[in-house]
């Protein structure tokens, strides 16, 4: 492909134009600004190409433009762009949530509810709880993260950034530790805190749902134990709570699963969609059991844009994707190469300091410390380690309750030639080669 002409200077312009158009309290991760992307690489406006491994936030796990999602989307805007869902309904629509029945890992009848955010879908989930369960309350997980809605933010686990300055907090959220073994932090201990707070604060009856990532996404990649998720099922059928598993950056594909919940053998009740659903447009799902789907009255669910036709068309190209090239397949090998080549660097024990690496699939991270053998984060090492991939010609991002995670999301189309030169950068950024 034709990568952008130089222009030095323009990536300087752009950025000095978007400081005094843009809220700073939208963030810019780079001093770039983007002018092509294709598969696994991005060009900026200067022509310079990086290699990327935030995938947009595990957006395009099919990678930049897969040409069987653009096939989709260029012949849905032959034909139409919107007439709203809840107006003209169209095949699209429905034909992706007929996939997202087939593929959840859910037993029994299912039913799927398409809006266009995760935060939105995440809202959705617990509007299917409440309206199915007569209950109000929620109970989430401390360091997950939920969207930037105010009812995202409450059940986010994170104050800063997206709490501070926004509360109050709806009301009705409660939070419990999330299991982090180098943190000392055990399944023990989460099921106890559920338990305590039964009776100290809310009682079970009054809780509509459990909401829980199955890999933390924003909090810093720690993968649930299957312990936990075997023992919360257990817990809330005890208590006719009900389960909602958010997939919305662990799932399509990016554990190695379509799903990350396959991976424990524990069925949720509902399930959240969004992120690489639709390869880059926006799209976001509710999924679940279809007597809890059917709950709210007609109306109840539902946005003017909600399902957009463009964004489903693109949808069913990321199914076309997966069907057709074996992504699930190539995520565990990418998942296997990474976590390889990290620990690999971090027994080397030289240079910038490694903690804890972890993984599940292709959903990878690993933790800057303080010091070698160390357990202190250091978000100023993980922020000054994405400046210096960053100058190297490669995208990474940060993430976790203390910004001292290094995330990477790699689309899972990336070459095995684009996936080494991408970890070498790293290599060669941590020992300042």
């Amino acid at each position: 492909m034709n990568a952008p002409v130089a222009s030095p200077g323009l990536n300087k312009q752009w950025v000095e134009r978007r400081a005094k158009a843009v809220s700073r309290g939208i963030s810019a991760g780079a001093p770039i600004i983007a002018a092509k992307a294709e598969n696994s690489e991005i060009w900026d406006v200067e022509g310079n190409r990086y290699i990327d491994f935030g995938g947009g936030i595990a957006v395009v796990n099919t990678g930049h433009r897969h040409p069987l999602v653009m096939k989709r989307v260029y012949e849905q805007l032959e034909a139409f762009t919107h007439t709203c869902a809840m107006v003209v309904p169209y095949g699209p629509f429905i034909e992706v949530c007929e996939k997202l029945n087939a593929v959840a890992p859910i037993s029994g009848e299912k039913k799927s509810a398409l809006v266009t955010t995760g935060a939105e879908a995440v809202e959705n989930a617990v509007k299917f709880a409440r309206a199915y369960t007569g209950r109000s309350d929620v109970i989430a997980f401390q360091g997950g993260f939920h969207g930037r809605t105010l009812l995202g933010m409450a059940l986010t686990g994170k104050v800063l950034p997206y709490k501070a300055k926004f509360g109050p907090m709806p009301g009705g959220i409660w939070h419990v530790p999330f299991p982090v073994a180098h943190k000392g932090i055990t399944v023990e201990d989460s099921i106890h805190a559920i338990e305590w707070l039964f009776k100290a604060d809310v009682e079970p009856a009054r809780v509509a749902a459990i909401i829980i990532e199955p890999v933390q996404g924003e909090g810093g990649f720690y993968v649930a134990p299957k312990e936990l998720m075997v023992r919360l099922r257990k817990l809330c059928d005890e208590h006719g709570i009900l389960l909602i598993a958010d997939e919305i950056q662990s799932g399509f594909g990016r554990t190695g699963k379509f799903f990350a919940m396959e991976h424990y053998g524990v069925e949720p009740d509902l399930m959240t969609a969004a992120k690489s659903l639709a390869g880059g447009f926006p799209l976001a799902a509710v999924v679940g059991r279809a007597k809890i789907m059917d709950a709210p009255d007609p109306g109840g669910i539902g946005g003017t844009y909600a399902g957009n036709p463009v964004a489903c068309a693109a949808a069913l190209g990321v199914f076309d994707a997966f069907e057709q090239e074996g992504l699930l397949e190539k995520a565990e090998a990418q998942g296997k190469l990474i976590m390889e080549r990290m620990k690999a660097i971090k027994a080397k024990g030289k240079g910038m300091p490694i903690g804890d690496v972890r993984g599940l699939g292709a959903m990878c991270a690993f933790e800057m410390v303080t010091e070698h053998g160390g357990n202190t984060p250091d978000a100023a090492g993980a922020k000054a380690l994405a400046a210096k991939c960053l100058d190297r010609g490669l995208l990474i991002l940060t993430c976790g309750v203390y910004s001292d995670t290094v995330r990477l999301l790699t689309p899972l189309t990336a070459s095995e030639m684009i996936l080494n030169e991408g970890l070498d950068i790293i290599e060669s950024a941590i020992l300042g080669n």
